[in-house]
């Protein structure tokens, strides 16, 4: 697939939703074994593009670069790499860019990315470095090469204290420097992702938003998150998980469950994509995927 179709499947408008998925960088060579059975499993549904996170500061870029390049070789599906102000100035960013164009690497996906003490923990700023995620979009936008990513908040940013309309403000401004698409947090309720959706379009943006899909299969592991990102999940669905939270294989069928149900949701409210945050793991992704009807791959 050459770079230039890859930029077109990444912005266009399909009656069939493209299919994508994230995966991180393992710590160990068993991580990296389960990693490669994930990719191996998820492949059957042929997935558009694939994004690849790496720790703050650049903590994992080695092993993201490296299995990244891996996966490109082997599949040829396009792949994002992430890139995150924390801790680098500009030059090493500028540095991660051109080993991203030189492996291959068809975008970047441009996030500010969490303080070292975590999302709610003050901002540091590095010196000679970036503060704000549209700063990377216009460097990246820059060098060249790329199709580029951005976050969206459908529940609002936590450093926005609620202001949605500045969260609208912030994402048209990164379009403006050179951003078409953009992978939003996990979504738990599709009215948020609608509200984000025509808060856009009213402003004439043309960015396709593909909602963040998280198959539960732990309920402390999603309160946390939850709270870590100022995500949202409804009281009746939070409550649905709580009940199960000591039985892992109910807790388990009731994510894929909820999870089909918000892609069906998102789906007929005009997603171009479904991103899944798939965590190294096919299983539930997998069953999630099988169930969609708007699916014909």
């Amino acid at each position: 697939m050459s770079a230039d179709t890859a930029f077109d499947v990444l912005s266009a408008t399909v009656q069939t939703p493209t299919i994508s998925f994230e995966f991180f960088p393992p710590k160990d060579p068993e991580g990296e074994q389960k990693l490669w059975q994930t990719i191996d499993e998820l492949q059957e549904f042929k997935p558009d593009f694939v994004s690849m996170t790496y720790g703050a500061g650049g903590g994992t870029r080695d092993r993201t670069v490296r299995i990244a390049s891996e996966f490109i070789a082997k599949t040829g599906v396009p792949v994002i790499g992430h890139l995150t102000c924390v801790g680098s100035t500009r030059d090493e960013l500028v540095d991660v860019l051109e080993q991203y164009k030189s492996e291959g690497f068809h975008g970047v996906l441009a996030l500010r990315g969490d303080p070292v003490g975590g999302p709610t923990a003050p901002w540091v700023t590095t010196p000679g470095g970036f503060d704000y995620a549209d700063q990377l979009v216009e460097l990246a936008a820059e060098i060249g090469g790329f199709s580029i990513g951005v976050a969206a908040f459908p529940d609002v940013h936590p450093a926005s204290e609620g202001n949605f309309a500045k969260d609208i403000n912030v994402l048209l401004r990164k379009e403006e420097l050179g951003a078409t698409f953009a992978i939003t947090q996990f979504v738990f309720d599709s009215g948020r992702y609608e509200a984000l959706r025509n808060a856009l379009d009213a402003r004439g943006s043309k960015l396709s938003i593909y909602p963040g899909i998280m198959p539960v299969t732990s309920y402390p592991q999603i309160v946390k998150m939850l709270e870590l990102s100022g995500g949202y999940m409804p009281k009746a669905t939070r409550l649905r998980f709580a009940r199960y939270q000591n039985d892992p294989e109910s807790l388990k069928q009731l994510g894929i469950d909820v999870a089909v149900q918000i892609c069906e949701d998102v789906f007929a409210l005009g997603a171009e994509g479904l991103h899944f945050y798939a965590l190294n793991t096919a299983g539930p992704t997998a069953a999630i995927i099988k169930q969609l009807s708007m699916l014909a791959r």
